[in-house]
């Protein structure tokens, strides 16, 4: 599987990214992640230190992956470039700002959305790509997450924080990505839990579970390193259902369903105007 984290900044995704991971890592698949925020810091919530996460090898901008001439295999790529955590996760970085001036990481996101389309299921099990904040990887010409089969958007309980993720729905489903939910994240106060229930159905976001919030996160952040073990169980539980729920078969077989609808309209309408 193929999974995008994407969300407005500040809302938790590398945080989640990491957690969903670890998760995946104990039913004992094999986990690709790809960090492809221009400041990474997915790799210090994988347990790895600063000067190493400062360090890793960067994915070459513009680098092709899979077949034809002088593409790099997804298995060379990973041996190349990939970086093992103390989690069992291995671990990508697409893209890194090292000083002012340095151009546009389009190029970045190109080797990603490559890299997603080529048989990396012979190299791991999931993939998971952290994206960078905002909606412009969603936009960009093929889109990042193209041949992604799931997108989670992360969100905070703010209506802001939920419209952001209505605008995306459009968006990825445009690009191609069959399966699209929300993800409530942070749901602290009493109300939160109903409030995106209630907002994620007013602006159509179908919602895959709800994170509540945990100082024990909060105190991770602050050390610059990933949730210690035996805290926020809470938290482990909520995405341990989100992944029971996008791993469901009767969930799939209904957002395929879901997508074949929209095909067939597409095409209907295609039709009506020729």
């Amino acid at each position: 599987m193929k999974l995008g984290i994407v969300g407005k900044g500040g809302v938790g995704k590398t945080t989640l990214s990491s957690l969903i991971c670890q998760a995946y890592v104990a039913q004992g698949k094999r986990v690709l992640a790809v960090d492809t925020d221009s400041n990474p810091n997915l790799a210090m919530s994988l347990g790895l230190d600063e000067e190493t996460a400062d360090t890793a090898p960067v994915v070459p901008r513009a680098l092709v992956v899979g077949g034809g001439d002088g593409a790099m295999s997804p298995q060379r790529l990973i041996a190349d470039y990939g970086l093992k955590t103390p989690f069992g996760v291995t671990l990508l970085h697409a893209m890194r700002v090292d000083q002012a001036g340095a151009g546009c990481t389009c190029t970045s996101h190109v080797t990603v959305r490559s890299l997603l389309g080529a048989a990396i299921e012979e190299e791991a099990d999931v993939t998971l790509v952290d994206m960078e904040a905002g909606l412009e990887h969603l936009s960009r010409s093929g889109g990042t997450l193209a041949y992604a089969d799931v997108a989670l958007m992360i969100m905070e309980p703010t209506v802001k924080s939920v419209v952001t993720a209505a605008r995306t729905v459009p968006l990825a489903r445009e690009l191609g990505i069959p399966r699209v939910y929300g993800v409530g994240n942070k749901a602290r106060l009493p109300g939160d839990a109903e409030f995106y229930v209630r907002a994620a159905a007013e602006h159509g976001v179908p919602l895959a579970g709800i994170v509540p919030f945990d100082l024990a996160v909060g105190e991770a952040d602050r050390r610059g390193g990933p949730l210690a073990p035996g805290k926020g169980d809470a938290v482990r539980q909520a995405v341990d259902q989100i992944l029971a729920f996008i791993d469901s078969p009767d969930e799939e077989r209904v957002a395929l369903l879901r997508e074949r609808q929209r095909i067939e309209e597409r095409i209907a309408e295609l039709t009506a105007q020729a």
